[in-house]
Order: C-alpha cells, then sequence, then structure tokens
C-alpha cells in the first residue's frame, strides 16, 4: 500500500519506518525542508531505538521517501495519516493549528485529484475535533464519498515506540458513526484487534488513558510520600497493592454508574484524609476523592429532578446488590434528598426486611429515613405502576416484569449498566451513557 505520512515529528517517524518495514511504500511530509531531506536519506529525526536501522534499511528498499510537496503526497498515495503536533498553548488549551493547516491542503490535492483518498488521524486532538475538522473542511469530500475520515489514536512510549507499534497493547479506530470501517486498508495499517468507536470515543480514549497514567503516577507518589512520612516503603507498599489482580489491578470497580459507597470506602477515604492534614502532609490527589464521588452524587441527583417529574421509583437501596447494608448507600443519599424536596418516593429492595437490620445499619436508617417502612413495597410492580421515573441501580426484577409493566410515558435512569433495559418501551438514560 502507498501511505503519505504528515508530520516527520516522534509519531511520524516511528509511524513511518515501522509502515515501511511491513512492506508499505511511505513517503513523509513536512514543512521543514531539512528534516525531508534528512529523512528522506533515511535519518531519523529522533533518537529511539531500532528507529535508524528500519529507516535506513527501508530506503535502500525503495520504501521511504520524503518531501515537501502535499499534493504529491497525496496524489501519489491511497492513505494520507496525519501525525503533526498539537501544543499546548500558553493558556493550557490545546493547539490544532497544524492540523488545521494540513487538512486544507490534504482537502484541496484530494479535490483536484478527483480520486478516492482514506484520511487517518494520529494525532491527539480533543474529543469533537475530528468531527469539527469534517463539519469546516471535510464535508463535500465526505458526503460524495471521495475521502473517508478516521481517527485512530497513538499509543507509543517514548524508548519502546518501536516495539508497542509491533506489538500494541491498545488499538482504536474511530468512525463517524462508531460502525466498523468500509476500508480494509485501516486495518491493515493499524493491526492488532482494533475497538471500533465514533470519532468521539476515540478520541476520548487517548485522554482517558493518559490521565488514567498520569492518576496512577499521582497516587503512588502520594501513598509513597505517606509511607516515607511513617518509616515505612512505599515501593513495597505498591508491589502489594498491585499483586492483587482482582480487585486492584482490573476491570472491577472500572465501571461507570454508581457513586461509590457502603461501609467501608467513604470511612476509610475519610479517615486517611483526615489522618494525612493531622501529619501536615499535602496530599491533593487523596484528599480530592471524597469531593470527586460527592459531586458525582449530586449529578446523580440533578438528573432524577430534571426530569421535572414528582413520583419517583427505586429498583435497589443498599448499596451493593445481594446485600441488605444501606450504610452509606447512593441511593439512600438520593432517596434522602428527594424526599426533603417534596418527592413523592416508592422503592423496591428484596434484600431489605427492616425488622432484620441490626447495629449502624438500623442506627443509619433511622437517623436518615424514619419513614422507610412507609416507602418499601413488598412487590416491584406497586413501584412500577405508581412512578413516573424509575431509578434502577439492581436487576432485582425480570426484564420480563419490566416489559409487562413499562410504558412510554415512564423515564427510567440506569445507574446500574443494565443495558437491555434501553430495548423497553420507556424513556431511556443512563447516568453517564
Amino acid at each position: 500500500m502507498n501511505v503519505s505520512v504528515f508530520g516527520l515529528g516522534y509519531v511520524g517517524a516511528v509511524t513511518s519506518a515501522c509502515l515501511a518495514e511491513q512492506g508499505h511504500h511511505v513517503i513523509g511530509v513536512d514543512l521543514h525542508e531539512s528534516k525531508v531531506e534528512s529523512f528522506g536519506k533515511g535519518k531519523s529525526p529522533i533518537v529511539e531505538p531500532e528507529i535508524d536501522d528500519l529507516l535506513a534499511r527501508a530506503t535502500v528498499d525503495n520504501r521511504l521517501g520524503a518531501t515537501l510537496d502535499v499534493h504529491r503526497a497525496v496524489t501519489t498515495t491511497d492513505v494520507s495519516i496525519v501525525c503533526v503536533g498539537t501544543p499546548s498553548l500558553p493558556s493550557g488549551k490545546l493547539n490544532l493549528e497544524y492540523v488545521h493547516k494540513v487538512t486544507a491542503q490534504i482537502a484541496e490535492a484530494i479535490r483536484s485529484s478527483k480520486k478516492r483518498h482514506i484520511l487517518l488521524y494520529r494525532s491527539t486532538m480533543l474529543p469533537g475535533s475530528t468531527r469539527a475538522l469534517v463539519t469546516s473542511m471535510l464535508s463535500d469530500l465526505l458526503a460524495s464519498g471521495q475521502v473517508r475520515v478516521y481517527y485512530c489514536p497513538e499509543f507509543l512510549r517514548e524508548g519502546t515506540a518501536v516495539r508497542d507499534f509491533r506489538e500494541p497493547s491498545l488499538v482504536v479506530i474511530g468512525t463517524h458513526d462508531g460502525a466498523a470501517p468500509e476500508d480494509n486498508e485501516v486495518f491493515e495499517i493499524m493491526g492488532g484487534q482494533p475497538a471500533v468507536l465514533g470519532w468521539e470515543g476515540a478520541e476520548m480514549i487517548k485522554y482517558s488513558c493518559n490521565y488514567f497514567h498520569a492518576l496512577k503516577v499521582g497516587f503512588a507518589n502520594e501513598i509513597g510520600r505517606l509511607c516515607k512520612h511513617l518509616g515505612e516503603d512505599g515501593t513495597r507498599v505498591m508491589d502489594v497493592l498491585c499483586s492483587d489482580t482482582r480487585l486492584n489491578i482490573s476491570r472491577y470497580y472500572m465501571k461507570p454508574g454508581n457513586p461509590f459507597g457502603g461501609s467501608c470506602l467513604p470511612k476509610d477515604v475519610s479517615a486517611l484524609k483526615s489522618f494525612a492534614r493531622q501529619e501536615n502532609l499535602s496530599l491533593p490527589l487523596l484528599e480530592n476523592t471524597a469531593a470527586t464521588n460527592a459531586a458525582h452524587q449530586e449529578l446523580f441527583v440533578s438528573l432524577i429532578e430534571g426530569k421535572a417529574k414528582r413520583r419517583i421509583g427505586f429498583l435497589g437501596l443498599a448499596f451493593k446488590a445481594n446485600t441488605d447494608d444501606l450504610r452509606g448507600s447512593p441511593m439512600v443519599a438520593a432517596a434522602e434528598t428527594l424526599l426533603g424536596r417534596g418527592h413523592e418516593l416508592s422503592i423496591y429492595d428484596p434484600q431489605i426486611n427492616l425488622s432484620r437490620l441490626i447495629g449502624a445499619n438500623e442506627q443509619q436508617i433511622q437517623a436518615r429515613m424514619p419513614h422507610l417502612a412507609q416507602l418499601l413495597k413488598q412487590d416491584a410492580k406497586e413501584v412500577l405502576q405508581s412512578s413516573e421515573v424509575i431509578v434502577v441501580s439492581q436487576k432485582c426484577v425480570s426484564l420480563e416484569l419490566l416489559q409487562e409493566l413499562s410504558h412510554p410515558d415512564q423515564i427510567v435512569i440506569d445507574v446500574h449498566g443494565w443495558r437491555e433495559l434501553s430495548t423497553l418501551p420507556w424513556q431511556y438514560e443512563g447516568i453517564c451513557w
């Protein structure tokens, strides 16, 4: 395949070298004449293991070239890959100036050539950027079928970039509608087992990954600072933490939906935050964990109230399914707030028997919702038939019953991630989807 790569910086150089290694014919494009001249001779503009040999070999084999001429690059290739930089402005905002310029140049070359072309963005861009570029510069070409546009973020780490390209840990392809690409060339270029999302989803994946990495570094460093203060080895603590691949280093908890709750997490987050302050340690990431959870709780209540309905039903009240533990339950907190604001509530949770609540569990519910007995229903039908808005936090009712009793005037808010609810004849909305 003939491929043009725009931007011969870190991502562009590695992409060019690795595609040439796979047997593709690559032409690199850059606005710096010295870089183009050097790249055309097989000399790398960056320092990275293996890349010098790959570029030199590709040049000898006539699979690599470079040019300043955008029109030539586009008209002699089937696919153009945009890898230009997206630096930060002094304000912290993203600078898409280079992406805009190269997109305009590529679009003009495609129009004048009348040929069909694939345009693939790898530059890191905020969600909505690809769609905005298409709308402002490529809409006619997209509508006519002359160009297809994909967003495929890169996950290349400096020092291991060539290996990461050959053996990607994550491959993402963004399409305009989230459907699988129509072009086999995209799969051929990307390799691996790609996840396919819409443009915005693919753009968001890149930022989600990098933010997660940043959070992990910050978390480890803050725990490390606290450990050192206590005379403990923070590295050893992290090693033990990471040895738990069931809960800690896993998919567990990585599910948008409920705020965290229960008897353990809120208590322990609060205790460690208080301890750090007592010891005069600055741990901003840990200190704000409770704040971000509170913000999510507020969003949850606002989502319910935003429906402007009075009768609210809850399917599930305990903080976790198959328990009767109401301590720290986000559903109890939401119900308490809604009651205080004048809403009529009905609740179904098959695990909750008020006569069996004891200790702190009983004390908390008596203090926060003393009239819970009047709100609890023994049959889910009562909740479903009397509620305008239904909040689902557990799979405590069968889909068959929901199918039977749901109707188009009802609104369901799903905080569990029970996606089959969206197929039923009511208005469906997820808390984070």
